[in-house]
This record gives C-alpha cells, sequence and structure tokens, in this order.
C-alpha cells in the first residue's frame, strides 16, 4: 500500500477544477502524468487544462490520477465531443449517462429498407416499424444524476464542462471504493472492483473485462490530443497487477455464457435468436429468424459485416429474441464492451440483406445510431468488437483487410431493384482507421507500392467532410471526423459528385447526405488509380473516373499494390453482379435454379478494380422450417469480389483477366 487519505466532505465537494486549470496554465501547477510509480521517469510535458483537470479531481477526491486516466481513455479516449452524448446517453470524457436527457430524442432516419434475408425463396420477414419502448433506465444509463448528487454540481455542468465532469467521474469512482469499504489509496492495485463497479456492468465477466481494459491503459500508457485540441498523457505502470479476485467480493451475478463463441478476453453470454416455426399473417407456413447450417464444413465463413443497431440495447435484444424478425450472430453493448451471442457461428442469420452474403458471413450489431455524429462509440467498444473478430478471424481464416471486415454499407444488393433500399450502417462515423489498428492491422502505404493503388485513409478528426441529414432531411450536420472521403467526376471542389445509377435509377445526382453512399470512398477501401492532378487522385469506381482531393500535406489516402480485374481482351465491357451464384447446370433437381442476374453496373474497357477473393459460384437452398431439403449448390463457375463502388460487387473470372497493380 502507499498510504491512504480521507474521502473529500461535503464542502470540498463544491471546489471547482477550474482552478487547477488557472493554476496550470500560469505555471503554478505541474501533474504528474498519470501518477507514475517512483521507479518511472519523471515526464516532460506541460499540463493542458484537461490533464489539469485529472490532476485535479484525482487530489479532490484521493483517486489515484492513472485510475482516473485509464477510465476516461476507455470510455472516450479523453474526448469531450463537444457536450454531446454517446449512443448511450454518456457526457464529456467521463462518459457520465443520463439516458433520460439524451436517449429520448435519438434519430432514426431512413436509411434503407432492405429484406435483411435477402432471397426470394421464400416471403421476407415482417416489417417492424418501432423498436419496444424501456419500461425502467438501468442504472448504468444514470450515473450523470449520482455524480451531481455527489460534487455539488449541476446536470448541465456535468454534460457540457469537460473538467467538471471529471470531477464527477473521480466522485463516482472514490463513492464506489467507499461502498466496497475500502481504502482511498494511491496504489492503483487496489482500485480494481472499484472500476469494475464504475463501468455499471451487472455481471462478474463483464466488470473483470472492464477492470482488465482500464489497467492494460495504465501499464501501457497512452498520449493523444483530444477532439478540442488538448494534448493528455497517461504514463506507462508496466509492473502493475491487479488483485482480480476483488471482484469475487463484489456479489455480480455470473452471466449465462452458454455455448457462446467468444474469446476468453471479452466478456460473452448467450441470449438465443428462436428458431421457430409460425404462421405469416395469411395464414402460410412461416419459421425465423436464422437458418441452421454446419458452417464451415457446408460451405465457408468468409465475411464478418460490422451494424450499428439503429437501437438502444434492451429494445435491440428484443427484436432478436422475436421469431418473426430478423436476426445476426453477436450484439455489441456500447458503456462497456459487453457482448450477447444470439445465433451459432455454424448458422446463417438474416443480417445483411444478401443472402449470398449472410450465407457466407457473420453479423456483428454495435449499439449505436449512424445519423448522430456525436453519438459517439465508446473505446470499451471498439476494444471488445476488434478482440472478437480477431477471434473469428482467426478461427475462420479470415483475412483482416477491408474486402472481408465490411460494413453493412458495404454489401451490395442482389438485383437491381434491391439496390436503393440496401442499408447504409455502421456509417461515415465509424472509425474504420482505429478499429483496424486495434486489430493490429493499420492502415499504411504498402511497401514497395509505386501508385497502381491507393488505400483510402484520411486523417478521421481532421476529415470532416459536410454532411446533411442528421437531424432533419437537409439540414447541416454537427462537424465531425469522419472516415469517408467524398468523390467527383472532376478534379475540383465545386465539381459535381459521381452518380450512382444503381442507387438513383433516373440519373439523379448523387448528394451529401449522411445516408447516401452513391460518391463516398471509406477508409481501408482500396482502388485502382485512374490518374492524378496537383492534389487530386481518380480511381476507377462504379463504372467512371472518380476525383478525391488527396493533398501531399494532409492525404486522404496511400499508395499501395495487389491485383486488379479488368475486362479480357477484346471486351468492351463486362457485367458486375450482387451475387455469386452458380450456373445452371450445377442446381440438383428439386432446387429452383436461380437467376444470374447482372446489375446496372459494368466494367468499360481499360478500367481496373481491386479484387478481394476469388470464390466458386454457391447458392445455399433453405426455404422450409425442415432442414431436410436444405442444400449447398456449388457450381464450376468462379467469381472475383471487387471494390467496384463503396459497395463489393462480383465479376465472373471467365470474364476479367488479373493483373498486378500498376500494369
Amino acid at each position: 500500500m502507499r498510504g491512504s487519505a480521507t474521502a473529500p466532505t461535503a464542502s470540498t465537494r463544491r471546489r471547482t477544477v477550474r482552478t487547477a486549470g488557472a493554476l496550470a496554465s500560469a505555471g503554478l501547477l505541474v501533474p504528474l502524468l498519470g501518477a507514475a510509480p517512483s521507479s518511472s521517469a519523471p515526464q516532460q510535458a506541460s499540463a493542458t487544462g484537461l490533464q489539469a483537470a485529472f490532476a485535479s479531481a484525482a487530489s479532490e477526491y484521493h483517486v489515484p490520477q492513472s485510475v482516473l486516466l485509464g477510465v476516461s481513455y476507455l470510455q472516450s479516449r479523453w474526448d469531450a465531443h463537444g457536450g454531446a452524448a454517446s449512443v448511450t446517453g454518456g457526457y464529456g470524457p467521463m462518459h457520465l449517462t443520463d439516458a433520460r436527457t439524451a436517449l429520448a430524442s435519438a434519430p432514426h432516419h431512413g436509411e434503407g429498407k432492405e429484406d435483411p434475408r435477402g432471397d426470394t425463396s421464400r416471403p421476407a420477414a415482417p416489417p417492424k416499424t418501432a423498436l419496444p419502448d424501456e419500461s425502467e433506465i438501468p442504472a448504468r444509463l444514470r450515473t450523470l444524476a449520482r455524480a451531481a448528487e455527489l460534487t455539488g454540481r449541476s446536470a448541465e455542468e456535468l454534460r457540457t464542462d469537460p473538467a467538471a465532469n471529471v470531477e464527477g467521474g473521480a466522485a463516482l469512482l472514490a463513492a464506489a471504493q467507499k461502498k466496497l469499504g475500502k481504502p482511498l489509496t494511491s496504489d492503483p492495485a487496489d482500485w480494481y472492483d472499484a472500476i469494475g463497479r464504475f463501468s455499471g456492468a451487472d455481471d462478474e465477466a463483464t466488470a473483470a473485462t472492464y477492470a482488465n481494459d482500464v489497467f492494460a491503459v495504465i501499464r501501457d500508457g497512452e498520449r493523444r490530443t483530444t477532439d478540442a485540441g488538448q494534448r493528455v498523457a497517461l504514463a506507462p505502470e508496466p509492473g502493475l497487477r491487479p488483485d482480480a479476485a476483488q471482484l469475487k467480493r463484489m456479489g455480480l451475478r455470473r452471466a449465462a455464457a452458454g455455448e457462446t463463441e467468444c474469446p476468453k478476453t471479452v466478456s460473452c453470454e448467450w441470449i438465443p435468436a428462436p428458431y421457430e416455426e409460425f404462421k405469416d399473417p395469411n395464414g402460410n407456413p412461416d419459421y425465423g429468424n436464422h437458418d441452421l447450417s454446419d458452417r464451415p464444413k457446408s460451405q465457408s465463413i468468409d465475411t464478418i459485416v460490422i451494424h450499428d443497431t439503429e437501437g438502444r440495447w434492451e429494445g435491440v435484444l428484443n427484436l432478436v429474441q422475436d421469431p418473426t424478425y430478423v436476426s445476426w450472430q453477436y450484439t455489441l453493448r456500447s458503456t462497456d464492451g459487453h457482448i450477447a451471442q444470439h445465433v451459432k457461428a455454424k448458422d446463417v442469420a438474416w443480417h445483411a440483406g444478401n443472402w449470398y452474403v449472410n450465407a457466407k458471413s457473420i453479423g456483428l450489431e454495435h449499439e449505436g445510431f449512424l445519423t448522430a455524429p456525436d453519438t459517439w462509440y465508446t473505446e470499451a467498444m471498439y476494444r471488445s468488437s476488434a478482440r472478437l473478430v480477431k477471434y473469428l478471424a482467426k478461427k475462420y481464416d479470415i483475412p483482416l483487410d477491408r474486402q472481408h471486415i465490411l460494413g453493412h454499407d458495404n454489401v451490395q444488393g442482389t438485383v437491381t431493384s434491391s439496390i436503393p433500399g440496401m442499408h447504409t450502417d455502421p456509417g461515415p462515423y465509424w472509425d474504420w482507421q482505429h478499429y483496424f489498428t486495434l486489430l493490429g492491422k493499420p492502415f499504411h502505404r504498402s511497401a514497395g507500392a509505386k501508385g497502381g493503388l491507393v488505400t483510402v485513409a484520411p486523417d478521421y478528426a481532421k476529415n470532416q467532410p459536410e454532411y446533411t441529414g442528421c437531424a432533419k432531411a437537409g439540414e447541416k450536420c454537427v462537424p465531425h471526423g469522419s472516415a469517408a472521403v467524398r468523390v467527383h467526376t472532376e478534379p475540383r471542389d465545386d465539381a459535381p459528385l459521381v452518380k450512382d445509377i444503381g442507387k438513383r435509377p433516373g440519373g439523379q445526382d448523387s448528394t451529401i447526405d449522411v445516408n447516401d453512399t452513391g460518391a463516398r470512398l471509406s477508409t481501408g477501401q482500396q482502388y485502382a488509380v485512374a490518374d492524378r492532378q496537383g492534389d487530386w487522385t481518380a480511381v476507377w469506381y462504379l463504372g467512371q473516373k472518380a476525383w478525391f482531393k488527396n493533398p501531399r500535406k494532409q492525404p486522404t489516402a496511400v499508395d499501395a499494390k495487389g491485383l486488379v480485374v479488368t475486362p479480357k481482351a477484346g471486351a468492351s465491357e463486362v457485367p458486375v453482379y450482387g451475387r455469386a451464384y452458380p450456373e445452371k447446370e450445377a442446381y440438383p433437381a428439386g432446387v429452383p435454379v436461380q437467376t444470374v442476374s447482372p446489375l446496372p453496373y459494368k466494367i468499360l474497357a481499360g478500367q481496373k478494380y481491386v479484387i478481394g477473393d476469388k470464390v466458386p459460384g454457391e447458392y445455399f437452398y433453405s426455404p422450409t422450417f425442415d432442414t431436410a431439403p436444405h442444400k449447398v449448390v456449388r457450381g464450376k463457375d468462379m467469381y472475383y469480389v471487387i471494390q467496384y463502388g463503396h459497395r463489393v460487387g462480383y465479376v465472373r473470372a471467365a470474364d476479367v483477366s488479373v493483373v498486378p497493380s500498376g500494369s
């Protein structure tokens, strides 16, 4: 133990941490960065207002500064988001939750009306137009009110003033430590169970995972510039080892792990989606909400699809347990990264709106809303999701790249009529660069690349394209970091955006609406370079040359290398498909032949598109509750999966030639 301290009295709780910021700016307060142990080298960095706020709050409430910084990093990466609420109604660097204020008006505008199953062999699932109401708000979603009681600060201060928010978080941590009957020591190792309680988790595994992540942040150290431009640092404490047995004394429930398929490094429980037979509204036999299979024996699992829920945790869990609705394999909770598994990986969930993709993919739903720029995703959820994806990718041999880790908005429509209704989540505010950094695969310039390809890789925080439609149709969204880059018909800012004839068959222009993916590149996607002019780069996109700004001082893409497809010699164009189905000769008796229907898209002679995979034509026939007639039809025709526009597409291998980039 490094000593203990007495909790602050009520008379001291109202002391403002803005004073600390003023002292710091005057050179009178230089806090230790992360309260490093005595063996650590002194830190050479000046205190910013936020850094000083952490120091002051830690001192006032007798919480180790490293604990306060570590918890805050896991919640918000120290960002304040301009006082806007997170997905689950959390505010400020400490993610103090006030769901009653934040979530009542959470926006949800039309992002697509696809049939999630994406197959015409059986009726589409009955539509649901609204999420069920929640009868009560869980304690984990109303921590801000408790922080207000402890600090004497108003709820408005705690929501909008980052320094006050940090103070509120410190007060909650100190209160958790006291409730556990433990002294307020200066040793971070003594705070393991208080950190677990701060997470708001109601089960032991989630609390432990959360606390382990905080301790990992403290051990490794972190430093970054926040969204408000402030530099914050946490010195590493490599020797820190918590007493994990502390959590056993908290009396939390054991989550129903069941037969979950999750890594040991995450908290995961089994909340099964039903496989049930019922009558549809017309009295005909129907079933839901997924299909039984035996993947990967019957067919490979080669794709992971990232979704956001467009709803809150409790309501979304109600949906996935409805046999008449849709399904996905996993849901991830924003506050603490807790995971619920609903469908076995071997079975086929109905989530992507494309039956071919569903049959070969795993779907992950993340608690969130794509049309609200600052309903931000917590670091806890990003980390938990990345661990799950790494585990699944290793288990099923799925490459960690943007051709195999797709957003729902990257999934192609199956046929021409389905393209306009395809979903657009997780949208332009999902931080793909950060996500792939957590996956251990950050997007960097390829060694030896000569510019034949580019990987889209803007600086998320600095890249703030204008969007409309977040709160109201046509109304500008709040400026915000984005993983997306727009493409134009010519190399200038005022040139029209490229058109997507699939999304708008009438030939109307693409827009800057937050749900319009018609003229949008996304971080990690790769394209073949078509031209360069000054600060502008052109790529082949939707059958046309598409220009985006790519200045050397703030590049939005980096050079890469790889293989591309181009029409075979003598061919003026080749069709693009929304699914890779077999040729008709491959279908056995009793299985209806599925039409290999081209989309309105073409690859013209001389154009090139990046290859993601080579796959056989394949169709999973599964129209009935009885699994006896189910079959996987596999043909001789081979297809290439390509990055065609914002979404992937499929071309027959017989129609194209494969060449290395730069050729």
